[in-house]
């Protein structure tokens, strides 16, 4: 991650400066809170495909490609103040969350000031293309959360159900900001749509290593089993319900249904998942969207910031936290 932030690091920080002046304000409450928020910011791993993906095209940053790369942070961080509250949750990458703080009520519109502070961004200097590149992301990202919902609810979520949530739910804002940041220096549709989707992928192979991370003993800022004490089917136990005997099914659904919130049950989960072959099925799929993003870029003239992307993606699935 270092080697790859030396090859931005002045257009990080250059980033940085800009998101927290985008997100100023003259009532104080709101600006203790985006206060609050720059300070704990986190990898920002979406920042950067934005800011590689346009220098892979034009070397010399535009004041569009830092307002794309703003309007992605704007956005995520909206959504996961909203998620937050949505999912009662007092911590954010091992601070308190926004709600825990302040409460649920001026969580939400925290939320919402930070979208409508992405919108004017993009509609002010007449970023049009990229707020509707940002804007379908924010669509898929809100079909794919309510699909998760209606499906948990049953637990029938079958392989292809699972990779639609997660393309929408998580791979399609990583596409937007992929697709944001070429538009921003190449002005190229092909181009464009060609890092989209390299971001999707990207983004897939991301959502699945955090999804394996619930059945390791990482350190990743939350406890092993929590998507099964949510009901959430992820790839490895989705693979293990196909494959298993009807008696284990059996067992195994009604552990999640009636029994996640006992640690003993769900750490049997765990070991039923680990014992079918799960772990390696989703490590499989995980490494063949890797190598699906990898090979797009390579269609692209190879150079140090190719390297940088190639170098990030890796990251996103050899990461341990």
């Amino acid at each position: 991650m270092d080697e790859i932030k030396q090859l931005i690091g002045r257009e990080l920080l250059d980033f940085e400066n800009k998101f927290a002046d985008s997100v100023k304000s003259h009532v104080p409450l709101l600006d203790r809170i985006m206060h609050y928020i720059v300070k704990r910011k986190g990898k920002q791993i979406r920042p950067m495909f934005v800011l590689l993906s346009a220098k892979l095209f034009n070397k010399d940053i535009q004041e569009g490609t830092y307002r794309a790369a703003a309007l992605v942070e704007l956005l995520h961080t909206a959504t996961l103040v909203h998620d937050d509250v949505v999912d009662d949750a007092y911590e954010r990458r091992g601070l308190f969350s926004i709600n825990a703080l302040w409460k649920n009520k001026i969580a939400v519109l925290v939320g919402d000031y930070l979208l409508s502070k992405g919108l004017l961004l993009s509609l002010n200097n007449h970023d049009f293309k990229t707020l509707q590149i940002l804007s379908e992301a924010v669509k898929e990202m809100s079909e794919g959360e309510l699909l998760q919902i209606e499906k948990t609810r049953k637990l029938n979520i079958q392989e292809d159900i699972y990779f639609e949530i997660i393309r929408r739910k998580t791979a399609s804002l990583l596409a937007s900001a992929c697709a944001a940041g070429a538009w921003s220096s190449s002005a190229d549709e092909h181009i464009t749509e060609q890092m989209r989707l390299f971001g999707e992928k990207v983004g897939i192979a991301f959502q699945i290593k955090d999804d394996l991370f619930d059945y390791g003993a990482d350190k990743i800022g939350k406890p092993t089993g929590i998507d099964i004490r949510e009901k959430k089917l992820t790839l490895p136990l989705i693979y293990t319900l196909q494959h298993a005997t009807a008696e284990d099914r059996r067992r195994i659904i009604y552990i999640v249904k009636n029994q996640n919130t006992d640690k003993d049950k769900v750490a049997e989960v765990i070991r039923m998942v680990k014992a079918s072959g799960g772990i390696g099925y989703t490590q499989e799929k995980m490494f063949q969207y890797r190598d699906e993003a990898l090979a797009i870029l390579n269609q692209f003239p190879e150079n140090e910031i190719r390297k940088g992307l190639e170098s990030l993606v890796r990251f996103t699935t050899d990461r341990t936290f």
